[in-house]
């Protein structure tokens, strides 16, 4: 995979600017290195590599998304949360184990609300009915964790199911799940959890 890596790093890269990269790191008060490449450029390339580089299994894509996540630098942890996103639908419920730490990594919206509305969430609907299971298992020890980002990712997972009225959702689950993020003992960051919660639950209403 390092190649395919290699080729969407350049291809942001080309992109790039500095000015843009200075003024993303000031936005996001990040301690990450950026590139200075637009979010549609990222997704652009992403893109743009699946159709170079078509046919990827599953392992050669989580694998990729590791490759990608893997130096600290926004732009390439993007296109990591972009590429399981495009490929949500062949993730399985193992595949929870490595979004955790990207989650515990990420640290900022702009990455783990992607990670767990956007990949988490349409993973969790093609799974089958055991797999669900264990991945709702996995959702409520995330919702536990002493990482507030955790459980962010946590109460945020299902928001898409919510919001169209999906019957497969479990709501007093769901309930259950913002009670025991809330529950933590709180930490400075306690509104990047109360966040998440007021978005679920204006859809829960």
């Amino acid at each position: 995979m390092p190649e395919i890596a290699e080729w969407i790093d350049a291809t942001m890269q080309l992109e790039a600017s500095p000015y843009r990269a200075e003024a993303e790191r000031e936005r996001l008060a990040s301690d990450l290195d950026f590139y200075g490449a637009s979010v549609g450029i990222v997704r652009g390339t992403v893109r743009d590599a699946g159709r170079r580089y078509p046919g990827l299994s599953h392992d050669e894509v989580t694998a990729l998304s590791s490759e990608l996540w893997r130096p600290r630098i926004f732009e390439r942890r993007l296109a990591a949360v972009v590429l399981l996103q495009s490929h949500a639908a062949e993730l399985i419920g193992t595949d929870l184990t490595r979004v955790e730490g990207f989650v515990r990594e990420g640290r900022m919206p702009e990455l783990v609300d992607l990670l767990a509305v956007d990949v988490v969430g349409p993973m969790l609907r093609t799974l089958d009915r055991r797999g669900r299971a264990r991945a709702d298992l996995v959702l409520d020890r995330w919702g536990r964790d002493p990482d507030d980002w955790v459980r962010r990712a946590a109460v945020l997972a299902p928001f898409r199911e919510l919001k169209a009225g999906a019957l497969t959702v479990d709501r007093d689950r769901v309930e259950r799940r913002l009670r025991s993020a809330q529950d933590v003992v709180p930490t400075d960051a306690a509104s990047v959890v109360q966040d998440a919660v007021d978005r679920v639950r204006a859809v829960l209403a």
